[in-house]
């Protein structure tokens, strides 16, 4: 910094000014500034900073299940937010969300001087082992879906359900069957109340879900079954017909899209299917996959800006809960061509 001071002209305090972006440098001193910072190619010692400041500018985040692309893309949304508002961030990937291993994962990020966390909430035994902890920081979580005393972020999962199930609806079909994600993910349990609401409101038969685990296996087992279904109740008109499935996501309904085409049904001809979360590929399935988009940016964006607001106001209020609309999202495999 010294150096960069020498070569601009002015006092290290300025340089020191510049680089916090304060409002009382002229803009002259400040482009001399950076063009010296540019020739130099100085870059600032994050850890001398911190023995200065006493801050880190680092936040922490735990996540569960990193490799499906729902928490993959929070946890990628989060990184861009932290980094749009200067932090860096620490992240620690659980395997299982038992009390001990949230333990375990916050004591890492308190040793690393993380300043606060945020806590993507799949799960209930995620929302059970949170409850139990006492955080040493801010914290603030994502997609909890429960009653903790802690600030929280989540797309509205319900919405998003009715959303698509009603699309269905008004397509013509009696009523919309459901391939559900695990029992015990919130956001599973979001979208079948969704599902379920909008099929009542209508006064639909409510058949009982199928239930995946997220991945194209089960969905082509789960697709395996509606096609038998589709053979029998043509066949003997019994159970409620299968004309349109909502898949909780898109992995699953990719799977189900097979079976119904090794089955010989066409989608939509046969059967309307959507989907769930809107992944890169699901406008080249075939046919594309009508689907519910998560603006996974703007939960990032929202759960870091609600820690940062702790950290800056020194204030929390527990009960503030931030909730991201979903977009539905129309394509030809719930609307024939």
């Amino acid at each position: 910094m010294a150096d960069v001071a020498q070569v601009a002209g002015v006092s290290h305090q300025t340089v020191s000014r510049v680089l916090s972006n304060h409002p009382n440098v002229r803009e002259t001193t400040k482009d001399e500034v950076l063009r010296a910072i540019e020739q130099l190619g100085y870059r600032r010692n994050s850890s001398a900073r911190a023995l200065v400041t006493r801050r880190t500018l680092t936040l922490g985040v735990v996540a569960c299940n990193p490799t499906l692309f729902g928490p993959a893309s929070t946890l990628f949304g989060l990184e861009e937010a932290a980094r749009d508002e200067g932090y860096l961030v620490s992240s620690v990937t659980l395997r299982r969300y038992t009390a001990k291993a949230l333990e375990d994962a916050i004591d890492h990020l308190s040793g690393w001087g993380v300043e606060g966390i945020v806590v993507i909430v799949p799960k209930r035994e995620a929302v059970a082992a949170l409850a139990g902890l006492r955080l040493p920081f801010p914290v603030v979580t994502v997609e909890g879906g429960h009653d903790l005393p802690i600030p929280g972020v989540s797309v509205d999962q319900e919405l998003g359900a009715r959303m698509v199930t009603e699309h269905l609806l008004a397509a013509g079909h009696s009523t919309v069957w459901h391939v559900a994600g695990p029992r015990d993910w919130l956001e599973a349990e979001a979208r079948i109340r969704g599902w379920r609401a909008a099929l009542e409101e209508e006064g639909a038969e409510v058949p009982a879900p199928l239930v995946g685990d997220w991945t194209p296996l089960s969905g082509y087992r789960a697709g395996q079954e509606l096609a038998g279904r589709v053979a029998a109740g043509a066949a003997r008109r019994r159970s409620a017909p299968v004309t349109a499935v909502f898949v909780a996501n898109d992995q699953m309904a990719l799977g189900v899209l097979r079976a119904l085409r090794e089955a010989g049904l066409t989608v939509p001809g046969h059967v309307a299917i959507a989907g769930f979360d809107d992944i890169p590929e699901a406008e080249f399935f075939a046919p594309p996959l009508t689907t519910v988009r998560q603006n996974f940016a703007a939960v990032g964006k929202a759960s870091i800006r609600l820690l940062v607001n702790q950290l800056e106001t020194g204030t929390t209020r527990p009960d503030e809960r931030v909730v991201i609309e979903p977009r539905l999202i129309v394509r030809s495999s719930s609307t024939p061509s």
